[in-house]
This record gives C-alpha cells, sequence and structure tokens, in this order.
C-alpha cells in the first residue's frame, strides 16, 4: 500500500500567492514521500535480526507519526480551501454545536482567531467530541504529538512559518490568519462535523 499525493482544487486565493501555496503544497508531498519511504524500509527492516537494523527499525517506528500526521493534516488543511471561500451556514448542525460552546459563530471564529494569535508555531484544530456532542478547539505544537485522541478533525489551520513566510514575516502572522479565513469553504468543515462519528 502505498499513498498518493492528493490534487486539490484550489481557486485562486485572496492574500495567499499562488507562489506560497505552491511551495506548501511542495512541503505536503514530501510528507506523503516521507510516509511511503518508512512504510517500505519498515517492511525490508522488520525482516533483519541484526542490531543495527532493529535500531533502524524503532526509528522509522518513531518517526511514522510526523510524517504521516504531516501529510494528514496538511490535507485537512488544503481541502478547506476547495470550492472557494463560503461563510458559515447559520442553520448548520455545527453552527449549533459551536453557539452552544462559544455563545455564537461569531465567538467560535474569534475564539480560534485568538488561539491561532497565540505566539509560537503550531496548529490549530477544531475537533468533534461525538461521545460528550461537543467542539473542542486546541493548539497543538507538533502534529504528531498533543491530539485529541479518537476525534475526528473538523478544521485545521497551520501556524508553521512555511505556511505564510512567501507573503508574510512571523510579524504578520496575524495577516496571514485573516488571508485563511477570507479563503475558508465552511461548507466543508460543516459537512466534516456532520460525518463525524
Amino acid at each position: 500500500m502505498t499513498y498518493t499525493a492528493k490534487t486539490f482544487n484550489l481557486p485562486a486565493l485572496t492574500g495567499l500567492s499562488e507562489k506560497q501555496i505552491k511551495v506548501h503544497l511542495a512541503l505536503y508531498e514530501g510528507y506523503v514521500k516521507h510516509v511511503n519511504l518508512i512504510m517500505s524500509m519498515s517492511h525490508l527492516y522488520g525482516k533483519t535480526e541484526d542490531e543495527g537494523g532493529k535500531y533502524s527499525l524503532a526509528e522509522f517506528r518513531r518517526r511514522f507519526a510526523f510524517e504521516f500526521d504531516g501529510m494528514r493534516m496538511h490535507e485537512y488543511y488544503f481541502e478547506q480551501f476547495e470550492g472557494g471561500a463560503t461563510a458559515p451556514h447559520p442553520d448548520s448542525a455545527l453552527a449549533s454545536a459551536a453557539a452552544e460552546k462559544y455563545g455564537s459563530g461569531e465567538e467560535f471564529i474569534a475564539h480560534i482567531k485568538s488561539i491561532a494569535s497565540s505566539r509560537g508555531i503550531g496548529w490549530v484544530v477544531v475537533y468533534k467530541d461525538t461521545r460528550a456532542n461537543t467542539i473542542h478547539t486546541t493548539f497543538v505544537n507538533d502534529h504528531e504529538v498533543g491530539q485529541l485522541a479518537g476525534l475526528p478533525v473538523l478544521f485545521a489551520l497551520d501556524l508553521w512559518e512555511h505556511a505564510y513566510m512567501v507573503d508574510y514575516v512571523p510579524a504578520e502572522k496575524n495577516n496571514y490568519i485573516d488571508a485563511f479565513f477570507a479563503n475558508i469553504n465552511w461548507g466543508v468543515v460543516e459537512k466534516r462535523f456532520e460525518k463525524a462519528k
């Protein structure tokens, strides 16, 4: 089994240049490449009995979550731009959950932006907790560490500099956040909420 880098149908994005998106997509493709490499090398080294091979296999296993989560989180990220920007639907199930947790859809978005503007690099991730019938918004420093176990990802905002450094310097991170939100297709996020089980 091998993974193939997805091709995203991205429109021209407001505030995010074509060059920035190409750089970011290349990084995503690197994650896909390395997921496949680790899987093939793990298979190869899994048959060895020598200590060096066993050590290499252990390192591949440790590295797999970094590469896999990097691949998958970027897929969530780029999918949110497909189809062009749309406003959140005020009558969606997600809007209802957001209003229950955060007071309103506007306060939900303000909460995400507040977390996103925190000092540091990482991701802002919104999850659906199907057991508790609620949503959670978190800051995840490293995509392979700190994810909420078993919760479907609804929304992913990449805050690593590679996501915006072609267009914005670190001091302009809030400009990138605004540009990101200007391009979100909330219908994609709302569908994720509806499908999450």
